[in-house]
């Protein structure tokens, strides 16, 4: 699928990229050729492949999923300006 300078430019322009007249042909072939090799991507026979997450198998430790609060509120309150039963103590902003 090859491209036009108004093509290029008007991806350009969407993607907020300066690009100066001079260079739309140029960059027209370009992408041209970058979107050839996609589309021989397309031909690339993946029927019975799993998709690739990562290239690296990646281990997950798990947790148990229990709402906590850190067990560490004091520590968390020790440098509020000001508290009150635990908690922040902050201006009221709704009247």
């Amino acid at each position: 699928m090859p491209l036009d300078r108004a093509t290029v430019a008007r991806v350009a322009d969407l993607a907020r990229i300066a690009v100066p007249e001079e260079q739309l042909d140029a960059l027209a072939g370009e992408l041209s050729g970058i979107l050839a090799w996609v589309e021989q991507l397309g031909e690339v026979d993946t029927q019975g492949i799993e998709p690739l997450r990562s290239v690296h198998p990646i281990r997950r430790a798990w947790r148990p999923d229990v709402v906590a609060d850190g067990f560490c509120r004091e520590a968390i309150l020790a440098n509020a300006p000001e508290r009150e039963d635990g908690f922040f103590v902050v201006p009221r902003v709704v009247e």
